[in-house]
């Protein structure tokens, strides 16, 4: 199914699943007061309850809290090729967790009103409710699809791998409405068969499509040819500009390493981007108005504490208060990066004489017990209070909360091409890697985890990333 009518079919599944989750709330409601209170007994569940006006702010937080999870875990991607295993798995993810959110909330705002087993009812009703509309949405539409025959009819320009590709995944989305027409052969020769196939399409002459698209329904054209014979195309791309009929071009000419492709303006110039890093603009400006609100809350409540591990440095050994060094950041814009000083005050120096010692394979240096940390370094480097000064970094916008670490330039200088995309993300102070335990892995091992990162991007691997860093920082576990 291609990817705009997916996003609408993700679009009427969230809503329907908004207007199911409002229905739950009243329906819920009813069978907590005329059928609960009948069949339990009243030790259980107490046959009193508010009147439905009072629950008008628990109705809006379970609106909220139920979309906003389903947003989290992508339910509503590629919703149409989901099982019923996995409609039924993602009701039960959304409920569940919704469940924990809103009663960590309810006990917070010490809302102790608001009966349990009236939540649990409305969490039962509203899953029952939201698998029956996903199954109705899904296999609803397809019989009415099938019996009015509203199908979408699409003919394919090449007989190479990347037009029997595309044949192959409009035969998977049949049940979306999808139908193949045929094959256009845009050379002289002519292959009698396609094979790879469910089914047998006929194969036209080039000379033949301009008949096929005035006597036959034609709602898209798809060309996946090569390079030299995309020129020879023109007029029948051309022809379908002047009838209205939408064309695709498959971009197989081009390298298949990017992942993300779309066309922009410039203006009014059309431009095709190929791109291997996160391209969701509102996304990644969502992530960077989080680390500014963030550390900069963060600073405000930490400054008494960092301001006795800055007064424990000063006289604990010689030396300046704060560790200054130039990395490379987004990009590889270099900025300064700020530490408490953990080390003597000659590190740097003294590094040149302990690369024997590196504990990890490649250009990032990494020693276990290294003699240049001092007593209250090491103290500092177990549960990275060392790092405390980066929120600063971050409010300025160097990095972030989560990303790939800032190597030092020198680092960069050796990197391979393939090394240098970690560097197509803003740097964080935690990352995939520190969670593994950064001593235990080789360098291309840990831009490995950084790649996959960086491919695998959304604010909710960010928000898990920087949970599951808490812990592992207050135990100590980790860090050199």
């Amino acid at each position: 199914m291609f990817q705009r009518r997916s996003a609408l079919l993700g679009s009427i599944s969230g809503l329907l699943d908004l207007g199911l989750t409002a229905l739950s709330f009243p329906l819920a409601y009813w069978v907590r007061i005329s059928v609960l209170t009948r069949m339990v007994a009243p030790g259980v569940v107490h046959p009193a309850i508010y009147p439905f006006r009072i629950y008008g702010r628990l109705f809006l937080a379970i609106l909220i809290i139920w979309f906003l999870i389903g947003h989290f875990l992508r339910i509503y991607r590629d919703i149409e090729l989901r099982s019923r295993q996995q409609v039924v798995l993602d009701a039960a993810k959304v409920i569940i967790l919704g469940l924990i959110v809103l009663n960590a909330a309810l006990y917070f705002v010490r809302a102790d009103y608001i009966s349990r087993a009236f939540i649990l009812t409305i969490a039962a009703v509203n899953f029952v409710l939201l698998v029956a509309g996903r199954m109705a949405l899904l296999g609803g539409s397809r019989r009415l699809r099938d019996r009015l025959q509203r199908f979408h009819y699409c003919l394919i320009v090449g007989l190479g791998q990347n037009a029997r590709e595309l044949a192959s995944l409009i035969e998977q989305s049949e049940p979306m409405g999808l139908r193949l027409i045929g094959f256009v052969n845009p050379g002289a020769e002519v292959d009698p068969r396609i094979s790879g196939l469910k089914s047998q399409y006929p194969i036209f002459a080039l000379a033949d499509a301009y008949g096929i698209l005035q006597n036959h329904v034609v709602d898209e054209l798809l060309v996946a040819v090569n390079n030299d014979e995309l020129e020879r195309l023109e007029p029948l791309i051309d022809r379908c500009h002047k009838e209205g009929i939408r064309t695709r071009v498959d971009l197989g000419f081009f390298p298949r390493t990017f992942p993300r492709v779309h066309l922009e303006n410039l203006r009014h110039v059309p431009l095709l981007t190929l791109g291997s890093t996160p391209n969701n603009e509102l996304a990644l400006f969502a992530k960077l108005a989080a680390d500014l609100i963030v550390s900069a809350l963060a600073l405000i409540v930490l400054a008494p504490l960092m301001l006795i591990l800055a007064i424990l440095v000063r006289f604990t050994s010689p030396g300046p208060i704060f560790y200054r060094q130039i990395r490379c950041g987004l990009n590889g814009r270099r900025f300064t990066l700020y530490k408490f000083r953990s080390m003597v005050a000659n590190a740097d120096e003294l590094r040149s004489e302990l690369e024997a010692f590196n504990e990890i394979e490649g250009f990032a240096f990494k020693m276990k017990n290294d003699p240049r940390c001092t007593p209250l370094g090491r103290w500092l480097r177990k549960f990275s209070l060392d790092e405390l000064p980066q929120l600063w970094n971050v409010l300025s916008g160097d990095m972030s909360f989560v990303g790939p670490r800032p190597p030092l330039p020198e680092e960069v200088e050796r990197y391979a091409p393939w090394q240098r995309r970690r560097l197509r993300m803003r740097p964080g102070l935690t990352c995939l890697w520190t969670l593994e335990g950064r001593n235990r892995l080789s360098f291309d091992r840990l831009v490995q985890f950084d790649l996959a990162y960086i491919d695998n991007w959304s604010l909710w691997l960010d928000l898990k990333i920087f949970v599951k860093t808490i812990p592992h920082v207050a135990l100590g576990r980790g860090a050199s």
